[in-house]
């Protein structure tokens, strides 16, 4: 079946107790034994429960991956990922990667004797040159947060196979519908659920996709054993937000494309950040591995105070972090998203004081261009 298809029918088959279109919202916290030993299938909801499993069929299906489970939050979600790993392992990390990972490993996982490499992904020879004898991951996020570095994932999935590596990569800024990292190499997909996959801002959730039975034995009993799994009700609104990802995600490109096109030929914008515009440097890699270019981009107005007025300017734009809702979010990632990066790390990887991030919603385009239009002019 087709993509939209799937995204509304796979994991969402009529209730069979009650012949209800859309699957009830099982908000209980254990379930009654038939017999001692003999249940229905589900015994206690941390460990697993009916909404958990529908959405998590849906994810694995529009993915193409074998596997999935959902989490509380996508940084729980590449947590338990990284916890494949064992002490003294190495992972080659994109470096321009979301702030809320780097912080994981520079702060966190280092703790318990992982090693990382922050390199340019999008060049096969960085990567090459960080690899170590002990390394066993690479994690790629494509495009990256904010910066929109495209990554060849078929190229990366090459290096990974010479050297017997699993491949993660984040799909959140694209969703399965406009790239399909498994079809490429990827071992492992990420998503932050509460972005494009969800689209409606109202719930918080993360997915691993995964293609090896062993990973996706090891990924379930660390949801299980640690407890973050994703409870009925945000599961509930996932799944309900999946089935309008299809014709949601075709406004998005059109409304990101438009606004991209607009700002690139603002006097007062310095760069636009975009993989559709022929101007990307990773525009044709983009064009072979996605089917669409999404809503994200970032644009570059010089200085803190003039990304300061515009975000301060703005009136139909939202200022606030996150993205992937059907309203259009704007953020200033150096002090927002990406605040806990150190500055010279930041101006290393691109996140220049003055870059505005922008998540494109679906409003009427020519709305959007007239709001960020007279932000602008008080640049």
């Amino acid at each position: 079946m087709g993509f939209a298809t799937d995204a509304i029918h796979v994991g969402q088959e009529p209730d069979p107790a009650t012949g209800a279109i859309v699957l009830p919202i099982y908000q209980t916290s254990t379930y009654v034994q038939e017999k001692l030993g003999e249940t229905k299938g589900y015994d206690y909801a941390r460990t697993n429960h009916p909404n958990r499993k529908a959405l998590e069929r849906t994810l694995a299906r529009l993915e193409g991956g074998t596997a999935a489970y959902v989490f509380t939050s996508g940084m729980a979600a590449i947590d338990t990922v990284f916890r494949l790993l064992r002490p003294g392992d190495h992972v080659v990390v994109s470096e321009a990667v979301y702030g809320g990972v780097f912080r994981l490993c520079t702060q966190f996982l280092v703790e318990f004797g992982l090693e990382f490499s922050f390199v340019d992904t999008s060049s096969l020879d960085a990567i090459r040159g960080a690899l170590k004898p002990n390394t066993k991951m690479i994690y790629v996020e494509t495009p990256t947060n904010p910066t929109m570095i495209v990554s060849d994932i078929a190229g990366v999935a090459g290096v990974a196979r010479e050297r017997k590596l699993t491949l993660v990569v984040d799909n959140t800024f694209l969703s399965p519908y406009f790239q399909r990292p498994i079809e490429y190499g990827a071992h492992i997909v990420v998503h932050s659920m509460t972005k494009y996959l969800n689209g409606h801002s109202d719930a918080v959730g993360g997915a691993v996709i995964l293609t090896r039975p062993e990973d996706a034995e090891r990924i379930y009993f660390l949801q299980r054993s640690a407890g973050a799994g994703l409870a009925p009700m945000d599961c509930f609104l996932v799944s309900r937000g999946i089935k309008t990802l299809a014709v949601r995600m075709a406004q998005h490109d059109a409304n990101g494309m438009t606004l991209a096109r607009f700002l690139e030929n603002h006097p007062r914008v310095q760069r636009v950040l975009y993989p559709g515009l022929p101007s990307h440097p990773q525009h044709e890699i983009a064009r072979r591995q996605q089917s669409g270019f999404g809503a994200m981009l970032s644009f570059d107005v010089s200085t803190l105070e003039a990304a300061r007025k515009v975000l301060n300017r703005v009136k139909l734009c939202s200022l606030a972090e996150s993205l992937g809702g059907v309203e259009t979010l704007i953020s200033h990632p150096a002090t927002m998203t990406h605040a806990s990066i150190p500055p010279d790390v930041r101006k290393h990887v691109g996140i220049a004081d003055g870059l505005v991030r922008l998540s494109v919603g679906i409003e009427d385009a020519e709305d959007l261009v007239a709001d960020l239009n007279q932000a602008l002019e008080g640049v």
